[in-house]
């Protein structure tokens, strides 16, 4: 059985109005086994997309190797536009040693509500997924029962939208469902009515640019 545990604490600028919010990185961020094209920060695989998105929504010109200064531009950008990530999922047992969210087990969740509560001026929450099985929003919905809040729909179009209050405060916060930015879920996007009229307009255009349309609203 791997012990599956979050290499990285949450990074959360004072300055952060948004928090992106996944489950875990790959194994070899537990191990140190990096792959040549890894950084070693949040969402650092060389296999993810969250970093090649922002890359072209915000032009950063980023690196992606192992290097000191690949994580220093991450976390300038980061400062810089008050973004902050802390991913569900603080550790988790594996029978298989992969990736897959489903795979998880015996999980230990980060309790985010706590950590909102010491964040005053963050208002958004970005999941990288949605409410299916072991995703981040599944997560955080068995986190926000252990205080009774209840998320309320604001739009059920993708990516969905939620408001929710946190208790003893009249502070609301916005959540968005984004489609996962990995290979894996690149499936569920081929599947979209919005693609395959994006595609039948322009098909050259890739699913990468269909994420970078879909999450650029929200950045």
């Amino acid at each position: 059985m791997f012990h599956h545990i979050h290499p990285y604490p949450p990074f959360i600028p004072e300055n952060a109005t948004k928090l992106i919010v996944g489950t875990l990185p790959p194994p070899r961020f537990t191990t140190g086994e990096l792959k040549e094209g890894d950084v070693d920060f949040c969402y650092g695989s060389r296999d993810g997309q969250l970093w090649q998105i922002l890359d072209k929504i915000f032009g950063l010109d980023l690196k992606f190797e192992t290097t000191a200064q690949a994580i220093e531009q991450r976390e300038q950008f980061l400062r810089k536009r008050g973004i902050g990530i802390c991913d569900m999922v603080a550790s988790a047992k594996r029978l298989k040693i992969d990736a897959s969210d489903i795979g998880m087990m015996e999980v230990e969740l980060r309790d985010l509500i706590a950590i909102l509560k010491q964040h005053p001026k963050i208002g958004t929450l970005l999941f990288t997924g949605g409410n299916s099985k072991n995703g981040p929003e599944y997560f955080f919905r068995k986190n926000i029962r252990e205080y009774n809040i209840s998320m309320q729909l604001v739009s059920n179009n993708i990516p969905r939208i939620h408001t929710f209050q946190l208790p003893e405060s009249d502070r609301v916060i916005k959540t968005v469902s984004l489609i996962a930015p990995s290979g894996a879920a690149n499936r569920a996007v081929g599947s979209l009515a919005a693609y395959k009229k994006m595609k039948d307009k322009f098909p050259e255009k890739t699913t990468i640019d269909f994420r970078v349309a879909l999450y650029k609203p929200f950045f």
